[in-house]
């Protein structure tokens, strides 16, 4: 039998405008706008730093400081050359994949608005199997509709203008949210659940809960290691996607055994503070909240990392939404696991005390 959904009608309203929204790398303020303003009834105060991480606050005075946080940005493009003809080739932001992007449709974003264009392609008729060329940086282009560059540039298109994929976000069988961009918006999404299942329970925090939504994790983990900085938590656990790797194509000895739908995945890494990890496992066990594993090497490579190495060293943790079809427009994740990662998120924090000592001996 299925059990009660945790999200509320609001909730949806505000994930479906907050994915369908765009916040390329280094262009995120529109969708921390719409985070921020969903989060503010369920917090003390707020602040964001000065490229932008949002971040609200539940006890501010408070000494010690907790962490929950997620990325906001999404991979996209960028314009960088224009032809004579009025083709527009790309340069990458962040790690946008070259081979999906044949016959997408795309937004321009410019300081007239948004330009729709397409990534083009030769048809099928005409290319010649025995040397077909492959999607790649060198040969695909966009097609805006224009003539010649002078076009272009009076639409507003200039060098530097980011590039966006216009797919939204669908439901597949009920069953996966399925779109662009949760990687990692779909995290902003489940912490600022977390504040508002805190809100409506009305817990009492010991401490100061920081819900924080990074910038330019795609390129670097760059607002993850400012706004830690800024911050300096005692503790983060850290919320981003992994593979799922049951689909087709995808090999389990080289990326592990993941499952959609069976749970939050916790990693083993040397960023990953044992203690902290083992209080996380705790708290599922007890809420019977189904979890998997996964062993992530030298490091995590998400914005764990940056947290945990960060200042004098902060106790982190990651707790991962397996993801099927990782930067395409189409990624997709369970809707109960996204779900069960709100719920064990909300119940590690319940179980950290004030000065909570993590280290692994005294």
């Amino acid at each position: 039998m299925a059990t009660k959904s945790i999200l509320n009608n609001k909730s949806k309203e505000f994930l479906y405008s907050y994915l369908n929204n765009a916040s390329p790398t280094g262009f995120e303020a529109s969708g921390q706008k719409i985070w921020l303003n969903y989060l503010k009834p369920y917090i003390h105060e707020h602040f964001i730093d000065t490229y932008g991480t949002a971040v609200g606050v539940i006890n501010p005075k408070a000494e010690f400081k907790v962490v929950i946080e997620a990325h906001a940005d999404e991979i996209s493009w960028f314009v960088h050359y224009i032809t004579k003809d009025g083709f527009i080739y790309v340069r990458r932001n962040g790690g946008s994949d070259h081979q999906i992007a044949p016959s997408k449709r795309v937004n321009i974003h410019t300081d007239k608005g948004i330009v729709k264009a397409v990534f083009g392609w030769p048809a099928i008729h005409v290319r010649d199997a025995a040397k077909e060329e492959a999607p790649s940086l060198k040969n695909i282009f966009l097609d805006c509709g224009c003539t010649s560059d002078k076009e272009v540039a009076a639409l507003g298109v200039h060098v530097g203008c980011v590039i966006t994929y216009e797919d939204e976000l669908m439901e597949l069988n009920n069953r996966y949210y399925t779109g662009r961009a949760l990687d990692n918006r779909v995290g902003g999404f489940m912490i600022a659940e977390v504040a508002r299942l805190l809100k409506e329970k009305k817990d009492k925090l010991p401490f100061g809960l920081y819900i924080v939504n990074s910038v330019q994790e795609e390129v670097g983990l760059n607002g993850a290691q400012m706004i830690s900085r800024k911050i300096n938590p005692n503790v983060a656990i850290v919320t981003d996607v992994c593979h799922c790797t049951q689909s087709p194509m995808m090999n389990k000895i080289t990326s592990g055994d993941i499952s959609a739908g069976k749970g939050p995945v916790l990693s083993y890494a040397p960023a990953v503070q044992n203690n902290l990890l083992k209080l996380i496992i705790d708290a599922a066990k007890k809420n019977k909240i189904d979890f998997q594993r996964q062993a992530a090497s030298r490091a995590t490579g998400t914005d764990t990392d940056a947290f945990a190495y960060s200042t004098d060293g902060i106790a982190s943790a990651l707790i991962s939404l397996p993801l099927r079809y990782m930067h395409t427009t189409v990624e997709s994740v369970h809707k109960q696991d996204v779900e069960d990662v709100i719920k064990l998120i909300y119940h590690s924090v319940k179980n950290i005390k004030n000065n909570h000592d993590f280290r692994y001996f005294k």
